[in-house]
């Protein structure tokens, strides 16, 4: 865990739970491990794996650009005092919002398919993302490399939606490539870059090479530098990155209390937390650390289960830890990405609040709250 113990509980009494919190000096460090590997790479965060303003504002005041996949996120982006070159927009479907204010916003657009070159908006500055038709190894819903992915333009196509922007008035800077999220094998980013620079005698030098992100969190990101570096090397290209689970995903824990615990077929932990917090799980399949947060009694093993009525509302299988008790805490690890942002009122759930932990800041508190909780009041707002 990236959070003291004694922190955690004191978070839990003060805000409640299911409850996410953010290590500040989590997020910092693992920009700084970036920047370490990707040396002057431009980086820009891919916002959806986790959206809070608080963390939005501190990456852009640490020079840190945005790819936006939603009206909503470039809204969320503008907000925080993000624009021009500082701004990617993204996405297989763009509506004419997100069209409107990109070019308000003076963005880069990321081209997905052919016909999208006659829908973006005069004089626009774009990139090609390439599909490279790729097996790579991570869950096959977070594949966006493999060949049926909906994703990109194909490797034949790529040249000439290049020489379609040019024809346009647009400016073609190059190209993009993202194979999916947490990766494992480090290989499969070396197949994807080599694909790239196959491409080199049709396309000419290009001014950018964006070779996306989706690194695994134990990932040789120096090794995957140097190939990402040889790649726009072959272009003569600068090089741009969009990390975001990268950035998030250990900085941040999904706490929750034991309501009790039952034995059926199996021993269920059961907590006030579940799908509706971290879907991930449930989704992908993910397998997420677990910490229980308390001493003694007998060790057995454990599924934790939350409160939906839905068979796969599960956060972890077969966890080895001392018996639970009533209002007993459970820290669930690297839930920075994908957990609050995936998280939904679905049985009128509220979605949880969030806290950042930075000690000594402010008026001297380690923890700031930085989403406070929905009320039913809230989910319903909309509703008329």
């Amino acid at each position: 865990m990236t959070l003291p113990t004694a922190a955690l509980h004191d978070a839990a009494e003060r805000f409640g739970t299911p409850l996410y919190v953010y290590a500040a000096a989590e997020l910092d460090a693992a920009l700084a491990r970036v920047r370490s590997a990707f040396g002057p790479a431009r980086v820009y965060y891919a916002m959806k794996a986790n959206p809070n303003l608080t963390l939005l504002r501190r990456l852009n005041a640490a020079g840190v650009g945005f790819e936006c996949v939603s009206p909503g996120e470039l809204a969320r982006a503008e907000e925080v005092g993000a624009s021009g070159p500082q701004i990617l927009v993204n996405g297989p479907a763009k509506s004419a919002a997100e069209y409107a204010a990109g070019a308000r916003l003076g963005a880069t657009f990321i081209v997905d398919r052919e016909e999208e070159v006659a829908l973006l908006p005069p004089a626009s500055r774009a990139l090609v993302r390439v599909n490279p038709a790729l097996e790579v190894s991570t869950h096959d819903h977070l594949a966006t490399g493999a060949a049926g992915s909906k994703f990109g333009v194909t490797l034949q196509q790529a040249p000439r939606v290049l020489e379609a922007l040019r024809a346009a008035g647009h400016t073609a800077l190059g190209l993009h490539v993202h194979i999916g999220s947490a990766i494992r094998d480090a290989h499969d980013f070396t197949a994807a870059f080599g694909r790239l620079t196959e491409l080199r005698e049709q396309t000419g030098p290009l001014a950018v090479l964006d070779a996306g992100g989706g690194w695994g969190l134990d990932a040789d990101l120096h090794g995957i530098a140097r190939e990402a570096r040889a790649a726009a090397s072959a272009f003569g290209a600068e090089l741009w990155v969009e990390p975001g689970r990268y950035l998030v995903a250990r900085a941040g824990t999904l706490l929750t209390r034991v309501v009790g615990t039952k034995r059926t077929g199996r021993n269920f932990c059961l907590v006030d937390a579940g799908m509706t917090e971290l879907l991930r799980p449930m989704l992908y399949g993910a397998v997420h650390p677990v910490t229980p947060l308390w001493d003694g009694g007998e060790v057995g093993t454990w599924d934790i289960a939350g409160p939906a009525c839905e068979s796969g509302d599960l956060l972890a299988r077969d966890i080895s830890m001392p018996q639970p008790t009533r209002g007993a805490l459970v820290a669930i690890g690297e839930a920075g990405a994908y957990g609050a942002a995936m998280s939904s009122n679905y049985l009128t759930r509220s979605r949880p609040a969030e806290a950042l932990y930075e000690p000594g800041t402010g008026d001297g508190q380690d923890w700031t709250l930085i989403r406070r909780r929905e009320t039913p009041q809230d989910v319903w707002a909309a509703e008329i």
